[in-house]
């Protein structure tokens, strides 16, 4: 009508009415003409007439269509393909069907649907046996209900919107639809509640109803509808191949989506038993892309959502079905599911895709193929065709929540490997587009390159581009090149190390300006091989040449480099691709002779072998800025020997680079450097040189040589510099601060920065002045979280709490000095016993200090190196003291907690090296509370702006929770006085105060990873192990230090006693001095039996001693060959030859002996328990005197209450539960019982004849099976099997009298991050040894299989089953951690 109107009117009233005044004009016959011409315009049809005129309103489109659908075909099954096809003779069939099946939803008892299709006599039957339609006449309408809803437009069952019904009909048309469309339609319905068979058939497209049929029926319900098409309404004259498929299917999708009802198709029952089954018609031979079977998984999540997922390589697919009805565009039902399921696999991804392309939600959902079969109340859709489904999820009557269950198989059913795939495509594409290079002439826009003259030329795979470290070494590699010529070599300068491109996201990648340079350089396109010949000559350089300082980092730099090359284009290295230029470590030179060094083991091996070393100018070259430019023309002038070529020897190369750079072999490094650092162990025991790489003859190197013979030092020096000392708690850059502190012994403050630069001068600091000025104010802080005992003073401000420290002043206006207690924890006598290092010929700081307690215990540790980390909580100092004094006196030492100076709060132990750190926080009344303490190292200003401005102020997600806060903390304390309603203080004290404002942080102790005194790294149970270890190298060298004294005071009191002696005979005349050769004076001197200076003698032995073992200087060595020395005699004053100065001597003498003589009488222990009984005394005095600096500022009494806690305030316990205990309880038995399985899975897995024996057994599955729980316990006979593929672990020594497994976990269990607030701790004494070896609670026992003799009588076997046996004696046997096997 509206259409009608619009276009009538329109026609009607804007054409005609221009012509209206001129009727008079025209002919009467004209004017009858015009008034029909309005008449045909605006016409009336009826609802019938209007149906026929426009189908495509109501049924959709009557013109033949041809799209992609699944259909069922007889020969092949379920497909997709082209179909022709009548959507709407395709509509009015699956009117009928879906009307079928909602009858199964009125009446549940209905069990069998059949559907025949007679393409030849044009005739479509739907028939169920549900309850029938009621035959009986409707008292309004006068007519049978049956003729009424099939013979009469507008009528239906489903107007009452107000009734929830999972139905398909919903407006009245469906059934009619087809009545109208069909020459012939016959409705027969049978119903037992009104005892009548009705039957009656209309024809003509629903304009002739025929006569009703009323018998008496006593049998089962049933309705069938049968119809004959009205072909030529559809332009088609005969049921084709296609239509009659896709009918076919649709009896499929019944016989799916109908719960509890069979279905027959032309008098065949369907092989499809529920959903599950028909969505295995979908999948029939596909396959994913690695060849297998499409993995399906399946959740009925309840009576009305039943889902499957499966991937998908076309896009997002769907098969869904509301009531029956098929969807075949989704709706909002399907976007319903694939959200959840998109929300949990993007996690998925992203945690797997870390350094990759990002992804969003609509690429992943393009990955999945999902079914829905679903029951909705009242669906709404967006055409009468229905398909597609609008109803919002908030309408749908019920929910669809997915279980955990059927995400994880979501997860592996392999989509997530899908999107991966896609994912390094998509970022390779990104690379080639963006990154790639060509090969040209010239490039632009490369800053501080200087190309080769011949650089992308014809002649270009003979030119070198010499990639230097910085612009100081470019400067030295451009002077060379006045030598060689600019030709064929090109220099470009790195601005410090390369990205690790093998573990770099893609955006780094992307962004990184010095890789797309050299790509851009040397003309590379991405992931392209380069396996001929002839590819090289489309690069702008036929080779690379690294040109870098001969350190560690330079080493580094090289295998980022290579590892570069490597990841991306390895068979570049295969046409030896890459070199290195090198330079002189150290230059020696005497008279015109000069010879050049490459290594430091090479330098030694010729001073070892050449006399008189000393006498030769010995000049160390740090770095390629040492070199002057005379030098540079000198190395290019000889090429021959600078230029080292990397030459590929094969696989072992590859696996070399990878095991450097890769994040998967972390294990593997850890062996890698366990077995360097015991090989360095071996060849210093055993007097041997370190290998080196740069001989005399050294042409080329292969990659396998480079990693683990240059490359190593560097990362075992990146753990020297990370990881501290057991013994003095100390990293290098700290003790070369301490070292300077003590030789420079400062009575007065110095600024930190003049401090850095005396510390680069007197023990050869080789790095930034930023790191080394940042390490000596760490040195010096003394706020709660950072130093227990600070060994320098802060004289300034040198950072607190509020910032963590990063609120320090510019080291240029802030002053330190050595700490009163420093001397007192490293006494200056001590010096004398250690091993210092020499640099550059300079003595510089030792290899460690020796202090009296274990300061890595007092003032913790962390550190990253590579393989390992360390992290080490604070430990009280007077218990660490009272701890050693118990050893002393032969007592075990007590367990002790993590303890933080000046700390309010507690901290209470969950478990084995588990704690849990609380703040303090009280309630004032029913709408305040108080907080007076953090967490250790929550800084102030950190918990403000990240917990209680988002409480204050609330977040999308979450409403605020408190109304206002007050600060009234200082630099030193904390308190925040918070206000919030008293029904949110109720509900936040019920959920526990110190949860809800995050007070409570874990602690986890897992990586007490250090170095030895022998510099070994090792991984520690305890403190009390790092104690015990402590505690005996302490002990001996407090033994060595008597021994020391005792010589000292010896020759001491000799050269007293011979000065006394000698004043005495002098004065007696026995001896003169008065004009007599001093050649002559010697002799006399030494027939009288005077003795050579005693106390320069004995140093001279020390040293000798010194240098037997330890490297000395040339100074030390010309200092040994010194004869007789009496100056100490002859070199006296005259007036000591007077009474007074003579009695002082003999005064002195005696007190000397007595000295001695009281030394002899202590033992170490009493050594020790001085220095101790010193120490605690200076540090209770230095705790005295930082209380009253406190008590005495000048502050109101108002001031002072404002800052420190309330007095009436109710202090909250922090909440404890037995769940928070169990928890842990059952994480360290986890812990355990893998570590069994392991250790004996490593032990024994490598013997062939235990395989052997067991092959058929439930063990050997047992040890095959990968573990994939946390890392586990290593053991002393790791290194001996060489098949062992997973070395988790360090293979440390045992420590001595350890109660506990005396191997390392590896740095993964370093951090627990599904730690849970734990609850309040009773000291326990930890377990007793052994006892954790063992599995807790019953385990089955089973047939085991006898474990052959000979595999018992292996060395290495009984070795390690005595060690079991002695942990385990009181048990008298031990079990698997298997729990199904035990060993006898």
């Amino acid at each position: 009508y509206g259409a009608g109107y619009g276009a009538g009117y329109g026609a009607g009233y804007g054409a005609g009415y221009g012509p209206l005044h001129d009727n008079a004009r025209l002919p009467k016959a004209d004017v009858a003409q015009k008034r029909l011409s309005v008449e045909r315009i605006y016409q009336k049809k009826t609802q019938l007439e209007h149906i026929l005129l426009r189908p495509d309103t109501y049924i959709g489109s009557v013109e033949t269509v041809t799209q992609q659908m699944w259909v069922f075909d007889e020969d092949v099954g379920l497909n997709c393909r082209d179909v022709t096809f009548v959507p709407g003779l395709y509509k009015i069939f699956d009117e009928i069907l879906v009307n079928a099946a909602d009858n199964k939803q009125r009446d549940k008892s209905m069990s069998c649907i059949k559907v025949t299709i007679d393409p030849e006599n044009n005739t479509i039957s739907v028939w169920n046996n549900g309850k029938g339609i009621p035959v009986v006449e409707h008292k309004v309408e006068k007519v049978y209900v049956p003729a009424l809803i099939f013979g009469q437009l507008l009528t239906s069952s489903n107007y009452d919107d107000d009734e929830k019904k999972v139905t398909g009909g919903r407006n009245g048309y469906g059934a009619k639809l087809c009545n109208i469309f069909s020459t012939k339609f016959t409705v027969e319905t049978a119903c037992r509640e009104y005892k009548k068979l009705f039957k009656q058939t209309w024809t003509d497209n629903m304009g002739k109803a025929g006569e009703m049929t009323l018998k008496h029926f006593d049998g089962e319900d049933y309705t069938c509808v049968t119809f004959q098409p009205d072909l030529s309404k559809f332009k088609m004259s005969i049921l084709d191949k296609d239509i009659v498929s896709l009918m076919t299917r649709r009896a499929y999708d019944l016989a799916g989506s109908c719960k509890g009802v069979k279905v027959m198709l032309n008098g065949k029952k369907l092989p499809v038993k529920g959903f599950r089954s028909y969505v295995d018609l979908y999948l029939k031979d596909k396959v994913d892309e690695t060849g297998n079977a499409l993995k399906v998984i399946h959740e009925e999540v309840n009576s009305r959502w039943e889902v499957c997922l499966t991937l998908s390589e076309k896009g997002f697919q769907q098969v869904s079905f509301v009531n029956s009805i098929a969807t075949t565009k989704g709706g909002r039902h399907v976007d319903y599911v694939a959200d959840q399921i998109v929300t949990k696999l993007i996690d998925v991804v992203k945690k797997k895709n870390k350094n990759g392309v990002g992804v969003k939600p609509f690429q992943v959902k393009n990955h999945m193929w999902i079914f829905v079969n679903c029951l909705i109340e009242n669906p709404t859709f967006d055409s009468q065709t229905k398909e597609n489904m609008t109803l919002q999820a908030k309408s749908f009557g019920s929910t669809c929540k997915l279980s955990e269950k059927f995400i994880k198989g979501a997860v592996g059913c392999g989509i997530v490997e899908s999107i991966l795939n896609w994912v390094k495509f998509k970022a390779q594409t990104q690379l080639n587009k963006k990154c790639s290079a060509v090969k040209h002439t010239k490039i632009k826009g490369v800053p501080k390159l200087d190309d080769a003259n011949d650089a992308g030329s014809k002649n270009s795979i003979d030119c070198t581009l010499i990639l230097t470290e910085g612009d100081s070494a470019k400067t030295l590699a451009v002077s060379g090149l006045g030598v060689v010529g600019r030709d064929k070599y090109g220099v470009f300068p790195l601005r410090g190390k390369m990205l690790n491109v093998r573990e770099a996201s893609h955006k780094q990648i992307m962004e990184n300006a010095e890789i797309n340079n050299i790509i851009k350089i040397v003309g590379l396109q991405y992931k392209k091989n380069y396996e001929d010949r002839e590819s090289l000559k489309t690069l702008r350089y036929g080779k690379i040449m690294i040109m870098t300082d001969q350190d560690q980092d330079g080493s580094h730099i090289k295998g980022l480099l290579i590892n570069f090359i490597h990841h991306n284009w390895p068979s570049l290295l295969r046409h030896n691709f890459l070199e290195e230029f090198i330079t002189p470590i150290i230059k020696v030179s005497k008279n015109k002779e000069e010879i050049a060094f490459y290594s430091i083991p090479e330098f030694e091996e010729w001073k070892n072998s050449t006399q008189n070393y000393n006498t030769w100018k010995i000049k160390y070259y740090k770095g390629l800025g040492t070199s002057t430019s005379k030098e540079a023309k000198e190395y290019f002038a000889d090429m021959a020997r600078h230029r080292i070529g990397f030459k590929y020897s094969g696989p072992e190369d590859d696996a070399a680079i990878t095991l450097a750079f890769s994040k998967k072999k972390v294990e593997e490094r850890k062996e890698w450097l366990t077995n360097f650092m015991e090989d360095r162990r071996q060849r210093k025991l055993h007097g041997l040189p370190e290998d080196y790489l740069y001989g005399k003859d050294t042409n080329y190197l292969t990659y396998n040589d480079f990693i683990n013979k240059e490359l190593v030092l560097f990362s075992n020096s990146d753990n020297e510099r990370s990881i501290p000392s057991l013994v003095d708690g100390l990293k290098p850059e700290q003790r070369k601060v301490l070292f300077t502190c003590f030789k420079r012994n400062d009575k007065r403050e110095v600024k930190v920065a003049q401090l850095a630069g005396s510390v680069a001068e007197m023990s050869a600091y080789h790095h930034g002045e930023a790191s080394l000025m940042m390490t000596i104010v760490n040195l010096a802080q003394n706020f709660v979280g950072s130093n227990n005992v600070n060994l320098l003073q802060p004289i300034g401000q040198f950072g607190t709490r509020l910032h963590g420290g990063k609120d320090a002043d510019s080291p240029r206006c802030i002053s330190t000095m050595l700490s009163p207690l420093a001397r007192l924890l490293f006494p200056p006598v001590d010096d004398n016993l250690l091993k210092f290092l020499y640099d550059d010929n300079q003595r510089v700081e030792p290899e460690w200090y020796m202090p009296i307690i274990p300061m890595v215990l007092v003032n913790g540790a962390e550190g990253i190196g590579t393989g390992w980390a360390c992290k080490l909580p604070n430990y009280d100092t007077r218990e660490i003291v009272n701890n050693i004094r118990r050893m002393l006196d032969g007592n075990e030492p007590l367990p002790m907690l993590p303890s933080y100076r000046n700390f309010k709060g507690t901290i209470d132990e969950l478990g084995p090296n588990q704690y849990v750190i609380s703040g303090e926080v009280s309630i004032l009344d029913s709408t305040t509370i108080e907080i007076t303490e953090l967490p250790v190292r929550t800084w102030t200003q950190t918990y403000k702006e990240q917990v209680l401005e988002p409480m204050l102020n609330g977040t999308e997600k979450t409403p605020p929770l408190i109304t206002d806060y007050k600060e009234y903390h200082t630099d030193t304390t904390v308190k925040f006085v918070v206000k919030m309603t008293e029904e949110k203080l109720a509900q936040a004290e019920a959920a526990g105060l110190h949860k809800v404002f995050k007070l409570q942080t874990s602690l986890t102790c897992n990586s007490m990873v250090l170095f030895d005194h022998v510099g070994f790294l090792k991984k520690y149970e305890s403190p009390q192990d790092i104690l015990k270890e402590f505690f005996e190298l302490r002990l001996r060298y407090y033994g060595l230090r008597k021994e020391w004294l005792i010589g000292m005071l010896g020759a001491e009191s000799a050269k007293l006693s011979n000065q006394a002696r000698f004043i005495l005979e002098k004065i007696d005349g026995k001896i003169v001095i008065e004009n007599k050769p001093k050649k002559e004076l010697i002799q006399v001197l030494i027939q009288r039996g005077y003795e050579s200076d005693p106390v320069k003698a004995w140093k001279e032995l020390q040293n000798k001693s010194c240098c037997f073992h330890f490297q000395c200087s040339s100074s030390d060595l010309l200092f040994l060959t010194t004869g007789p020395d009496f100056n100490y005699l002859l070199n006296m004053p005259l007036w000591y030859l007077t009474k007074e100065k003579k009695d002082e001597l003999c005064k002195q003498r005696d007190n000397k002996e007595k000295e001695l003589e009281d030394l002899k009488r202590k033992s170490p222990s009493d050594l020790w328990k001085e220095d101790l009984a010193a120490f605690v005394e200076e540090l209770d005095v230095r705790q005295c005197s930082e209380q009253m600096i406190g008590g005495k500022q000048k502050v109101t009494k108002a001031q002072l209450v404002e800052v420190m806690p309330s007095p009436h305030g109710i202090r909250v316990v922090p909440k404890i539960t037995a769940e928070m205990k169990a928890e842990a309880e059952k994480r360290t038995k986890k812990k355990i019982k893998v570590r069994n399985i392991w250790m004996l899975q490593t032990l024994l897995l490598d013997l062939p004849q235990y395989r052997q024996s067991c092959r058929n057994t439930f063990l050997l599955a047992e040890l095959n099976r990968p573990t994939t729980c946390m890392d586990v316990g290593a053991h002393p006979f790791c290194l001996c099997f060489p098949g062992t593929t997973k070395q988790t672990t360090l293979p440390f020594k045992p420590i001595k009298k350890m109660k506990r497994n005396p191997w390392s976990d590896s740095e993964s269990d370093s951090e627990s991050d599904d730690f849970e607030v734990p609850s309040k701790r009773e000291r326990v004494v930890r377990q007793a040894a052994g006892e954790w070896w063992h599995s807790s609670g019953a385990q089955t026992e089973q047939s085991c299989s006898e474990i052959p003799v000979e595999l018992l009588n292996t060395k290495r076997v009984k070795r390690y089953l005595c060690y079991f046996t002695s942990q385990n004696q009181a048990h008298g046997q031990f079990r698997l951690g298997c729990g199904s096997d035990q060993l006898r």
